[in-house]
């Protein structure tokens, strides 16, 4: 539930009745109108019959066992994100070191003079850095609570929000304060609340989310429950009913680590200018030759605290890092060989249809190209891909085609890949039922010693009156053709005949076709055909042979 503003008035009966509901809907599964909760325990709760919950466990030593060194940490972020060697080392380096200190502090060999190694990871849109800290979430012990900074600038923020991410901490330990005590807290886009860095001054609300994380950054005790939360206050109520003893009141946030990024756009002219400044009367040239991501690489404390944070601020952040905008080889990397590749999503959603796709080298190739167009990084290859396949994915479930491949030329014109890959089908299954009437004349011919011709017109015209009539192309030529054998075996006595011709006309009117060869044959004259007019059926008015 939202902690409501400090300054804002207590809530209404309406208000009030939304959160209580909400609350019993959480707690009790239910909560709807006239809903009563259980009543609280009676004093001698044991021999009542009302047993109070158990405790909450107490972390140990032993629950925050972790046995990786900052290699193997680097190695598990291998798997997933490509390129950010450096800021991978960072971040092995910080969680190997924060873990050590959380098992010597809960053994009671810490030092008080530990400081926490809160890190700061720069860099454009789409490179990996949320990426980097959801793959490292896989392994860590200790709770982690992400958050995005954009919520903590909000019109009318107060203060409290902050304070919400440790109550997080707390809530993903199970409520328990000695292990959310050294958990880890996230937080994206923390350059969204930094002052103006124009030079039109900084901007208040700023300045004042930022004094309200360097408290938590710092050290400070945080109210287990909001003091405005309706909700909290009625569940501290019920751990006195039920435990006799209120739930632990306040968590504190010195051994809480904290990892923050952001893009800083703009922060490289900062950069420039000071480097400019410094250089004048020796190399007024250098800081031109440097590219934006140098510059960036060489941003120092007084350049953040020109982009906009409070000195203090920024001092809590000592481990900084850089990460790499992605090339081309990088994000074809990306699509070939991370785990946790784009390219998996779309294998899964055809693979649901029983669609098989493979995604060749030079596709995968195709499309990192066009996404480094989009300059938004890794987050540019799902642009790409959802605009390549979209008509596949509509159109495919709903054709024969199971299974295809991704090439550049697909990449380049998805349109023209799928008209192609259904006619290719389409092709392919007249094959298929072509051959099936090429079967059923062998078999015919094994078994009755006469063999039919089939004319490409007629095996044609045979399977697209299968498709008409939604019969099996072997059915259908059982059908029209059922008493074939004893007219021409007829034929064969009378001339000796055993290899006939099979033409459209043929397939259209069998019945009435064969009558006629049988009584040419009697007059001796077995070719002999009646006008063709007499015979064919305009193509537009199939014939409506019964066909039991």
């Amino acid at each position: 539930m939202k902690t409501r503003p400090l300054n804002s008035q207590p809530p209404g009966f309406e208000e009030f009745q939304r959160q209580m509901q909400e609350f019993l809907r959480q707690n009790f599964k239910s909560g709807g109108p006239g809903f009563t909760p259980p009543p609280p325990p009676p004093s001698g709760a044991s021999s009542s019959g009302h047993t109070p919950p158990p405790e909450p466990k107490t972390a140990s030593a032993e629950d925050f066992k972790f046995e990786y060194r900052p290699r193997e940490v680097k190695e598990h972020l291998d798997r997933f994100v490509i390129k950010q060697e450096e800021a991978k080392k960072v971040l092995g380096v910080a969680l190997c070191d924060h873990y050590h200190h959380v098992q010597q502090a809960l053994q009671g060999r810490g030092s008080h003079t530990y400081a926490k190694q809160n890190v700061l990871l720069l860099g454009p849109t789409g490179v990996g850095k949320t990426y980097l800290i959801r793959s490292i979430a896989e392994l860590i012990g200790v709770p982690f609570v992400k958050a995005d900074a954009t919520k903590f600038s909000e019109t009318g923020y107060v203060g409290g929000d902050a304070e919400d991410l440790v109550r997080d901490l707390l809530r993903q330990a199970n409520n328990d304060v000695v292990r959310a005590q050294y958990g880890i807290i996230y937080i994206d886009e923390i350059d969204k609340i930094t002052g103006s860095h124009t030079g039109q001054g900084r901007d208040v609300s700023g300045r004042g989310v930022q004094t309200n994380l360097l408290k938590l950054m710092e050290e400070t005790e945080v109210p287990a429950r909001a003091p405005n939360d309706i909700a909290g206050q009625i569940q501290a109520m019920m751990d006195i009913t039920q435990r006799g003893k209120p739930a632990p009141a306040t968590i504190n946030t010195r051994h809480v680590l904290f990892v923050v990024s952001g893009a800083f756009g703009g922060l490289e002219e900062i950069v420039r200018r000071r480097l400019r400044e410094s250089a004048i009367g020796f190399s007024p040239r250098y800081e031109k030759t440097l590219s934006d991501e140098q510059l960036l690489e060489q941003a120092a404390t007084r350049d953040f605290i020109d982009y906009g944070f409070e000195p203090e601020f920024i001092g809590r952040l000592p481990v900084r890092v850089w990460c790499h905008p992605l090339e081309v080889d990088d994000l074809f990397e990306i699509l070939k060989t991370s785990e946790g590749s784009i390219i998996r999503q779309y294998e899964n959603s055809f693979a649901a249809y029983n669609i098989d796709v493979l995604f060749q080298d030079d596709g995968l190739r195709r499309i990192a190209e066009i996404a480094s167009e989009e300059k938004t990084g890794a987050r540019g290859l799902m642009t790409v891909c959802e605009r390549v396949f979209r008509q596949l994915k509509f159109e495919l479930p709903s054709t024969p085609v199971r299974q295809f491949s991704v090439t550049r030329e697909l990449v380049d014109n998805p349109d023209a890949a799928l008209r192609r890959l259904i006619a290719e089908q389409a092709e392919a299954e007249r094959s298929v039922l072509s051959g099936l009437v090429a079967e059923f004349a062998t078999r015919f011919e094994e078994q009755h010693g006469l063999k039919l011709n089939f004319a490409p017109a007629a095996v044609e015209w045979l399977v697209a009156e299968s498709a008409r009539t939604s019969r099996s192309v072997r059915d259908l030529c059982a059908v029209r053709f059922k008493d074939f054998q004893f007219g021409l075996r007829l034929i064969e006595q009378n001339t000796g005949r055993k290899e006939f011709d099979i033409d459209e006309r043929v397939a259209r009117k069998p019945e009435k076709t064969l009558s006629e060869w049988v009584v040419a044959s009697y007059r001796g004259n077995p070719e002999a055909e009646t006008p063709q007019s007499s015979i064919e059926t305009p193509p537009d008015e199939p014939e409506r042979t019964a066909l039991a």
